[in-house]
């Protein structure tokens, strides 16, 4: 879901130029990896860096055709109107994070990084009962708006212009957080030559522009 709307805008792109069209499906990575495991073809798929490698390894995909696309760094918000933190360090960060009666975190890459820090630092069992998950699919930001968390981590492409919410800003550098998105080639994909293409246009300099208005940096 992190890179829906960058998605999108590339698309659009791509067809401006001339490119075939491509119409994408935009759901939460654990399920988009488990259709892909089921058998269902798709042309390109994108996901995670890690979770393309495993689904590579397996054969789901066409070999040697991940192409890595951007890279999405994990940033904190509150509800609007809230307190903002203070980012400053990680040990602010903790404090923040101990002194929240909720903490909203993502089902992807960047809640599961998320909660091995809470584990580093020796804080999970102090958070037991405080931690809300959100439900693939479900945007941190949507629980923030709603009020259903008081503090929320998930990558900046999924909460830039989401009213209802203010970003504090991103992770300090010694706990940054940063998941590289990247695509491939479906192995049941009977266009692979368009897929290709449309892929080396989504990881050129072309596409930088539209990445970083998204919140990303070029992979």
């Amino acid at each position: 879901m992190a890179t829906r709307q960058v998605l999108a805008e590339l698309a659009t792109q791509w067809q401006g130029l001339g490119g075939a069209p491509l119409q994408i499906e935009s759901v939460g990575g654990v399920d988009a990896a488990k259709r892909v495991r089921a058998g269902e073809a798709f042309d390109i798929v994108f996901l995670a860096r890690d979770a393309l490698d495993t689904l590579a390894a397996d054969a789901h995909l066409r070999a040697n055709s991940v192409v890595d696309l951007a890279r999405s760094g994990v940033s904190v918000a509150v509800p609007a109107g809230a307190a903002q933190p203070d980012l400053r360090d990680a040990e602010r960060v903790r404090q923040a994070v101990l002194a929240a009666p909720r903490v909203g975190y993502s089902t992807g890459p960047s809640g599961t990084a998320l909660i091995a820090l809470f584990e580093r630092w020796g804080i999970r069992a102090a958070l037991e009962g405080r931690l809300v998950q959100a439900r693939a699919g479900v945007p941190v930001a949507a629980l923030l708006a709603k009020g259903e968390v008081d503090l929320g981590f998930q990558q900046l492409s999924e909460l830039i212009n989401v009213p209802g919410i203010e970003i504090a800003g991103p992770l300090p550098a010694e706990i940054d957080i940063t998941t590289v998105f990247s695509g491939a080639i479906g192995a049941r994909s009977d266009q692979p030559a368009q897929a290709q293409r449309a892929l080396a246009f989504m990881a050129s300099a072309a596409a930088d522009e539209a990445k970083l208005g998204q919140g990303m940096r070029p992979a």
